[in-house]
């Protein structure tokens, strides 16, 4: 159970369902080195935490998150490859979590999603933005690039338009991201925690195991050639069907009956 308050970020526990708020408003939700560490650390307790099924993030005010915080970024101009290497590291580490996390991750799109913000639009599962949303990938303009949110955003968007996304640091709304497949669901405004609550419970239903396994497919399949593929896939689901829970879930199917983790 997870009872640690943070200094960066807040949450809330209710229906199985854990709702993280970047907790920044002041400087529109960017974060330092501390948000970095609270957010993987509150990921690894979701973890370890059964009761815990699906997470949400959104952000605290009008913004989601403006990326990297300007004070942080103003250190970096003097540090070294090696402090810049740890702090890169810190971000990879993040959206790694998140991406490879056995539980389904929600991100609320609440306001501006810039630069490093725009990693939670790429690791995340699914994706809902507020009808008053918009997104980012600045970095080119400031002579940098969105490396380390890099792997997920090009595993979920089209090269063609990912690739103008990058080069040209252009600002875009919510119907843009959804004509490119990095938002699922464009809400009202009012509406954006409450239908992306919904979209949780409705996850709910799923087996958590078949859930992490599903998720574990993308990592690994388009990685595979087409014969490792065959024998991962079929060793997968001939495991599946022996476990406790395809073996509750197929019988509560057959019986009419609910299954154990849905009650």
């Amino acid at each position: 159970m997870i009872t640690k308050q943070f200094e960066t970020i807040r949450y809330e526990i209710a229906d199985r369902i854990i709702t993280v708020w970047l907790n920044r408003p002041e400087v529109h939700n960017a974060f330092n080195d501390t948000m970095l560490a609270e957010l993987v650390e509150i990921l690894q307790e979701i973890e370890r935490d059964d009761d815990i099924r699906v997470v949400v993030f959104t952000g605290e005010g009008k913004s989601f998150s403006a990326g990297a915080d300007l004070n942080w970024m103003k250190k970096m101009v003097g540090y070294t490859f090696e402090e810049n290497l740890d702090d890169s590291l810190m971000i990879s580490k993040l959206f790694s979590t998140i991406y490879t996390l056995k539980k389904p991750v929600l991100s609320a799109i609440n306001g501006a999603a810039i630069g490093g913000g725009m990693g939670f639009v790429g690791a995340s599962d699914i994706v809902i933005a507020s009808e008053k949303a918009k997104f980012g990938l600045s970095e080119a303009r400031i002579g940098l690039v969105p490396a380390c949110i890099s792997p997920y955003l090009i595993r979920k968007a089209p090269e063609g338009a990912l690739k103008e996304l990058f080069i040209s640091g252009m600002r875009f709304g919510p119907e843009k991201a959804k004509e490119v497949f990095l938002a699922n669901y464009i809400v009202e405004h009012d509406r954006l925690l409450e239908f992306a609550r919904e979209k949780a419970k409705e996850l709910l239903v799923c087996g958590p195991n078949a859930i992490a396994i599903c998720k574990e497919l993308f990592l690994k399949v388009p990685d595979m050639d087409f014969k490792e593929a065959y024998d991962y896939t079929a060793e997968v689901i001939a495991k599946l069907r022996i476990s406790d829970e395809a073996q509750e879930g197929m019988k509560a199917f057959l019986e009419k009956k609910t299954p154990e983790w849905q009650e």
